[in-house]
């Protein structure tokens, strides 16, 4: 009788950084007055405080937006269903950060807090210049700004990983070999602390898959997804030309090379908003477009989510899942 042939392992699918799941939430994060809570009303359609003030919002605010999407329309009204379920997508405003938030300074510890609740980061950059709109470090900088945000999200790990290597290295020392999750933890998390004391997120470093099963048990605030919002001047936004735009592309390639990078108007969003009525025709006049449904889209695929459709007379619904989920 032959010898059985040895059954090739199946090749392992590559994880990836990130709570497992379709709750996912995504924070808006910035310094204060960068226009995150106008964003936030305008992509949410809400009425929540946007004042000209530091750390206007102090509890984060959330709430869900349909994911916008031409089938979902069409299969809409080509069956006419009485329920129509979009996917939704998710977002958080969370209150300005400042530099010292990692040890308390401005609204600190419950911000970082909030960051953590989320599991993909909008990172709102401001720049548009108005007398009328302070700005917490005096004048518009964005990327003095994001460096601010970056660096106080590293430090925030960094102390976090700290207190766990102690923890989990007590483990090591009584087990030794025995327990080899976690020496994988520890060692993972060693190597994380270093990186992010050289200046680096761990989600631009590269990871073993059981690197990754180690970090994911901790959901460190800088392996989180990030896109990049521009929040330009209305008169900008239109003319598709700004100071900052060129200056923020070449940080973004440098800092953060293949990022997603999208400009908007705050202040545009929120015209449009106030005047429905005449919202189309300034837009066509002005030969311009919002650009929420593209941040939004964006947003939900940040997450790692997608989402498939069910169709019939009675329901039109778009079924969220996790990419690279396998069929039942």
């Amino acid at each position: 009788m032959p010898p059985k042939k040895k059954e090739e392992k199946e090749e392992q699918s590559p994880l990836y950084l990130g709570r497992f799941g379709t709750s996912l939430k995504i924070g808006i994060v910035g310094v204060p007055n960068v226009g995150k809570s106008t964003f936030f009303n305008c992509l949410c359609k809400q009425s929540i405080p946007a004042e000209n003030f530091p750390f206007c919002t102090i509890d984060p605010n959330e709430s869900r937006v349909a994911v916008p999407d031409a089938r979902f329309d069409w299969l809409c009204d080509h069956f006419k269903p009485p329920s129509k379920i979009p996917a939704y997508l998710s977002v958080v405003d969370i209150a300005g950060l400042v530099r010292g938030a990692s040890e308390g300074e401005g609204l600190g510890n419950a911000f970082l807090s909030h960051i953590g609740g989320c599991d993909a980061i909008f990172s709102m950059m401001r720049v548009f210049d108005d007398p009328d709109v302070t700005h917490v470090d005096g004048d518009v900088d964005p990327l003095r700004d994001t460096d601010t945000i970056f660096a106080e999200l590293r430090l925030k790990d960094i102390e976090y990983l700290t207190n766990n290597i102690e923890k989990v290295g007590k483990v090591v020392a009584r087990m030794g070999d025995k327990d080899k999750a976690a020496k994988n933890e520890y060692e993972t998390m060693l190597k994380a602390r270093e990186l992010l004391k050289d200046g680096k997120d761990v989600r631009k470093c590269t990871w073993s898959n059981k690197e990754i099963e180690a970090l994911n048990k901790h959901l460190l605030l800088t392996s989180k997804p990030v896109i990049y919002l521009i929040n330009m001047g209305e008169k900008e936004y239109i003319k598709k030309k700004g100071k900052w735009l060129i200056k923020i592309k070449q940080y973004l390639d440098e800092n953060d090379p293949g990022a997603t990078m999208i400009p908007f108007s705050g202040a545009l969003e929120q015209r449009l908003l106030d005047d429905p009525d005449n919202a189309k025709t300034f837009l066509e006049e002005n030969k311009t477009q919002s650009n929420l449904n593209k941040i939004i889209v964006n947003g939900f695929k940040a997450l790692g989510l997608q989402y498939f459709f069910t169709v019939g007379a009675d329901e039109v619904r778009a079924w969220t899942i996790q990419k690279h989920t396998k069929a039942p």
